[in-house]
């Protein structure tokens, strides 16, 4: 059997099976053809003829490459899975990357824009063109729900009720939520729709359902999403190195700050385990410092 042909099994039973979504099957596939690549490159004939040694040298490979732990990880994952389902299937005795020891995940910072930054930078795309326009929108939108990238680009025109305020999510494994949407990224939407989007649709004659267009008409990829983001909040932010997560993080610092309950918070992200509020040190001293001089009697 092909590699293609172990890859096309494995992704069928990811749709199937699990309901993964197209994100993660997209990564599973991308970190599964980077091995096979890495096969061809080390002259191993098959996935049959893969041992722990080649696991632990594709390891090696993969920090020598530079790659991030994060990714690295992510990639030994997605192996180990792919093993273990062929294994489960009969197809291969044991699983080379049963063994490989993960890297440590290094304690990652993320940047809370300010209120005023945020602000400031959304208020620089001016929504002259349609590609400002439908950046302004995205980035609204980005802030003012704090959904993930990957969440934004598979949002459809449908998805979205102008008239309630309101827009469905499909989080992690298809999972389905409904977010209100502020009155600024609403606005910016509107505008978008009305205009932007119009003009964006006839660059092409096949029918979207896209929310977020690219200029040729098509859907908006979420690494193009990424490359808006850094373009655009980049530029204010110049003296950071701005990641397109701590638009969410930035969402979610100022509404713990302003008073919201972590619960809601947790809710309006999609997050399944309780927000680790220790990730957000400055919430963390401003809370002490109400509590501490709302209820001691010296303070």
């Amino acid at each position: 059997m092909k590699e293609q042909a172990w890859i096309h099994l494995f992704i069928t039973y990811l749709q199937l099976e699990k309901n993964s979504s197209i994100h993660t099957t997209r990564n599973y596939t991308n970190d599964i053809t980077d091995f096979v690549e890495y096969m061809k490159a080390a002259q191993i004939v098959s996935f049959l003829d893969v041992k722990g040694s080649d696991a632990a040298d594709f390891l090696s490979f993969l920090f020598n490459r530079e790659y991030s732990r994060a990714t690295i990880s992510r990639k030994v994952s997605s192996l180990r899975s792919f093993f273990k389902f062929h294994m489960k299937e009969g197809r291969v005795s044991e699983n080379p990357f049963a063994t490989v020891i993960l890297p440590k995940r290094s304690n990652q910072t993320y940047h809370t824009l300010s209120e005023d930054q945020m602000v400031y930078s959304l208020q620089l795309v001016s929504g002259a063109s349609p590609l400002e326009q439908r950046d302004r929108a995205i980035l609204e939108l980005l802030y003012g729900t704090g959904i993930k990238v990957s969440e934004c680009a598979k949002i459809k025109i449908t998805d979205l009720n102008l008239s309630l305020g309101t827009i469905l999510i499909e989080g992690k494994s298809r999972k389905e939520r409904y977010l209100p949407v502020g009155k600024f990224a609403l606005e910016a939407l509107q505008t978008y729709i009305n205009d932007g989007r119009n003009v964006l649709l006839q660059k092409t004659n096949q029918p979207q359902i896209s929310l977020f267009l690219n200029v040729q008409g098509l859907s908006l990829s979420d690494r193009s999403i990424r490359s808006i983001i850094k373009k655009r909040i980049g530029v204010e932010c110049n003296d950071m190195k701005l990641r397109p997560y701590d638009i969410r993080h930035s969402f979610t610092s100022h509404l713990l700050k302003n008073g919201a309950d972590v619960k809601v918070v947790q809710d309006l992200l999609g997050n399944e385990q309780l927000i680790d509020i220790r990730n957000y040190t400055d919430v963390t001293k401003d809370r002490l410092q109400d509590v501490y001089k709302h209820f001691h009697p010296r303070a």
